[in-house]
Parts: C-alpha cells; sequence; structure tokens
C-alpha cells in the first residue's frame, strides 16, 4: 500500500540528528522551556521574517491565545470558512464568541474573500481565514477589509507553514499567524506542538503571559491563563528538521505538479489550483471527483491510500447545531465535502510510487466517467 505519509522515512533520512539531539535534551535535564525551545523561536522567528514567534502546545492553543490575546470573548462574532477542521471554531467557541461562517472559493477551498465584507456585524471583531491544505488565502484583499471596518485578523496557517502571499510568509503581515507542528505537517514534531507569529509587542508579551498561567514572571499572576508550553524534546526535534523545510516544499511542489500535468486530460479530475501571486505549499493533494467514495474504494483496492479532509462541514456539525446561521447553506463547502480526495504526497515519494498513483486514479476515474 502506498501510503498517505511516511514518517518513518523522514526519521531514517535524519535519525542520527534527531537521536543526537533528543539524547542532548535528555542529558541536560531540563525538559520545558529551556535553550531549545528559545533557540527555536528565534530561528522559526528569523524564516518566516516576523518580529515574535512563541511556542505553544498545539495549533488549537495558538487559535485560542490569538483571539484572548485579543480580547474576544462572549458575544462578540468571528468571521471563518465551515470548510475545515473542527479546532477553528473550537478556539472561537473556548473564548465565547460565535463563528460566523462565510463560503469557500470553490477552486481554492478558501474563504471567499468577496463575501466577507457582507459578513461583517457591529459585534464582528476578527476574521480568521484558513489556509487550508497549504493554499494561501489572498492575505492581502483580507487585511484591507479588515482595516476598514478596523477588525483583526487571526491566520489559521496550520497546514501552510512556508506558504507566500503576494511575496510574504502566511501568518506574518496579521494581528497573528497560528501555526501546528502536529507530527503529520510539514514541519511536524514528534507530539503536539505549535507557534504564534506577530509583529506588535504588546500582543507577543500578552501570549507570553497566557501560556504560562497568565503570569509575566513565575508565581505572580495577573489573569487566567493556561498550561501551553512547548517542551525542549519537540523543540530539539524540530530546531534539526527546519533547515531541511524549504527542500521538502520544493519536493512537495514537484510531485504536485507531476500529479496536476498528469491529471490535465481527464475530464473526471479538477486538480488544485494555484495562484499567480501566492505559493502553495501542499501540505495535502487534494482533487475533487464525482462519485468519490466508489473512487476512493478503488484507489484503496489498488495500493493506495487516500484521506477526505474533511467529510462534513462544520455548519452540519452537531457541535454547532442551533449556532445562528448554522441551517444556511454553503453550497460549495457542502459539494467540496462529497467530491475532496487527498493523494499520497511527501517528499519522499518515490517516482515510481508517483506513477503508481497516477495510474490507479486514472484507471479508476476513467471507469467512473465512462459508466
Amino acid at each position: 500500500m502506498i501510503p498517505l505519509l511516511d514518517l518513518t522515512s523522514q526519521y531514517r533520512s535524519l535519525k542520527a540528528d534527531v537521536d543526537r539531539a533528543i539524547e542532548g535534551v535528555l542529558e541536560s535535564g531540563i525538559f520545558v522551556m529551556g535553550p531549545n525551545v528559545v533557540a527555536f523561536e528565534r530561528e522559526i522567528a528569523a524564516y518566516l521574517g516576523v518580529e515574535h514567534a512563541i511556542t505553544l502546545n498545539s495549533g488549537t492553543d495558538a487559535l485560542h491565545l490569538a483571539l484572548r490575546a485579543l480580547d474576544i470573548g462572549s458575544g462578540d462574532e468571528v468571521i471563518t470558512s465551515p470548510f475545515t477542521f473542527a479546532a477553528t471554531t473550537e478556539a472561537i467557541g473556548i473564548v465565547g464568541a460565535v463563528p460566523v461562517f462565510v463560503d469557500i472559493d470553490p477552486l481554492t477551498f478558501n474563504i471567499d474573500v468577496s463575501l466577507i465584507e457582507a459578513a461583517i456585524t457591529q459585534r464582528t471583531k476578527a476574521i480568521v481565514p484558513i489556509h487550508l491544505y497549504g493554499a494561501p488565502c489572498n492575505v492581502a484583499e483580507i487585511q484591507a477589509i479588515a482595516q476598514r471596518h478596523r477588525v483583526a485578523v487571526v491566520e489559521d496557517c496550520a497546514q501552510a507553514i512556508g506558504a507566500e502571499a503576494q511575496g510574504k510568509k502566511v501568518g506574518t503581515t496579521s494581528e497573528f499567524g497560528c501555526f501546528s507542528f502536529f507530527p503529520t505537517k510539514n514541519l511536524g514534531a514528534y507530539g503536539d506542538g505549535g507557534l504564534i507569529t506577530t509583529n506588535d509587542p504588546r500582543l507577543a508579551d500578552r501570549v507570553r503571559s497566557l501560556r504560562t498561567h497568565g503570569a509575566r514572571r513565575k508565581y505572580y499572576h495577573d489573569e487566567l491563563g493556561v498550561n501551553s508550553r512547548l517542551d525542549e524534546i519537540q523543540a530539539a526535534i524540530l530546531r534539526i528538521k527546519l533547515p531541511h523545510l524549504d527542500s521538502w516544499m520544493l519536493r512537495r511542489r514537484a510531485i504536485a505538479k507531476r500529479y496536476t500535468d498528469a491529471f490535465q486530460a481527464n475530464r473526471g479530475v479538477v486538480a488544485p489550483t494555484e495562484q499567480s501571486d501566492r505559493v502553495h505549499v501542499y501540505h495535502q493533494y487534494t482533487i475533487r471527483v464525482k462519485d468519490r467514495d466508489s473512487v476512493r474504494r478503488k484507489l484503496t483496492d489498488a495500493g493506495v491510500q487516500t484521506m477526505v479532509y474533511y467529510p462534513v462541514p462544520l455548519h452540519l456539525q452537531d457541535v454547532h447545531k442551533g449556532l445562528w446561521g448554522s441551517t444556511t447553506p454553503f453550497p460549495h463547502s457542502e459539494t467540496a465535502a462529497r467530491e475532496v480526495l487527498s493523494l499520497p504526497i511527501f517528499p519522499e515519494l518515490s517516482a515510481d510510487a508517483q506513477a503508481q498513483v497516477i495510474g490507479a486514479l486514472e484507471s479508476a476515474v476513467s471507469v467512473e466517467v465512462s459508466a
């Protein structure tokens, strides 16, 4: 079976360095918020081109603490897309705010920027665009809308580290960028991990306090915070991986191009699109096909693992039943949920495996189209 992702191959390629880094942490006896965390925050800030990079224990906490730092709470509204993972609206709900959904652009799977302004009310405090599958949103246009209405932008960059929009890395030009280092991400730890980025020193100071129980110095607490600290082992591993991120991204892009070129002539496959002013990093290579579940079964039978991200849009999830606007149809999100299928893509995917994926999909979809 060709896997969707193979993390063991990546580990084997870095084994000596990773093992040495882990052993160094164990020998040091410093396991939380130590020198590797400090160094990684400095290194990732330099890589992204942002003033402040604050590590946390998950991407979900990054979203949560970004909203907390902006004083978003009960009665406030936050605009986002219903076609994403539940962590986005989970963070909105945790602070007591209400998600207001805007449908996606069917070509990019990202929030349809042309619909955002109509969703803004006096209660709107922020827009949370998701750079889904590694495809950047039109950040400049979203920021222009936000500035006109004096609301914040919190970018959900969980799947898009290293991606670029209008010549800047995502998550570096808004109030906050929120990243995940979950193991499956393009830059993944060997456990949970997250990051907040900002260029505002006041907001950075607030996040640093919130992640350590609301304390700017030990045992002196200014507000109720949380325990959201990255451990030293994960920071050490991420430091080993970070210098490889760009080469891994180029490899992902090369595989994506091979897939897209191969599928151009197949009218039954809608390949992902790229925008001329943005750099897609292909956390997932996600196509659209009719009769998706049948096609997926055929790929499984052919030895190709696939995944559906995401089968149920958030406005149709039980957790959001009764939410204002939850019964509003979001046709592009709902259609995408029925049609999306993610194919194997990771830097170590061999040329032969890529050919097998292409052949299996073309066989499966040609049968469906001719039926």
